[in-house]
């Protein structure tokens, strides 16, 4: 199956081409620019790269969340544009559950991250039986000190993956001390071309309008409006 992979989750771009499970062409940049820019040209390119038309494709596959509110609206609106446009299936992929499959043989716990500002984090535990990445504790948002706590109860080392690893390290190792594990550099990223294969794994949703993201929080303007509705409620 060809199928292409689309993540703008973060600050990190990704696209992948597969056809089965051979990485044809995979593109990734780790810059602090504007993805709704960048991205469809990176598409176009890439597809041009490895001689690839769009009526090639079989599948679209997308990290739909969580992460930034603007950068998952990207990447989810351009992947179920591209699904509709071309009338092929669209799957979508737990952006901490790609970022997890860096620590596949890994011999502990495996804690991806992104820091979700103040003090909290977008994470989930999974662990590797060296073959497949398995998730643990469910995706979600919490405060990166209320998380610690239970991982301090945890026997086994626990590998930290994030490209917000610096903004936490000292604080996760002040807690965990040596069971704390971080990686190299390398590792810290997710990459596409695991998206498209985990995506080959997966259902597609059943019509493309219903390929929603997964935020794990509401946009801080959302809080702002609701918050404002509440004090004008007076009843």
């Amino acid at each position: 199956m060809k199928a292409i992979a689309i993540d703008t989750t973060n600050l990190v771009m990704g696209i992948a081409i597969i056809d089965g499970e051979k990485v044809v062409g995979e593109m990734i940049t780790n810059l602090k620019k504007n993805h709704s820019v960048r991205l469809m040209p990176a598409i176009s390119e890439l597809m041009k790269e490895v001689g690839f038309k769009p009526s090639d494709l079989e599948r679209v596959i997308v990290a739909y969340g969580p992460g930034s509110y603007t950068g998952v609206r990207i990447g989810v609106t351009t992947a179920k544009t591209l699904a509709w446009t071309l009338n092929i299936p669209i799957v979508g992929v737990s952006s901490l559950e790609v970022l997890a499959q860096n620590g596949r043989f890994f011999n502990g716990y495996i804690c991806p991250f992104f820091d979700a500002r103040r003090g909290q984090v977008y994470t989930g535990l999974y662990q590797s039986d060296e073959q497949d990445v398995l998730l643990k504790e469910k995706d979600q948002l919490a405060l990166l000190n209320d998380w610690l706590e239970p991982l301090k109860e945890i026997e086994k080392s626990v590998l930290f993956l994030s490209n917000d690893l610096a903004l936490h390290k000292e604080n996760i190792r002040s807690v965990l001390g040596d069971r704390a594990i971080f990686p190299y550099v390398s590792m810290q990223n997710p990459r596409p071309s695991e998206l498209a294969l985990l995506g080959l794994q997966k259902e597609p949703v059943s019509n493309t309008h219903e390929m929603v993201p997964r935020y794990l929080q509401l946009a801080e303007a959302e809080v702002k409006w609701l918050e404002a509705q509440n004090k004008g409620d007076t009843t």
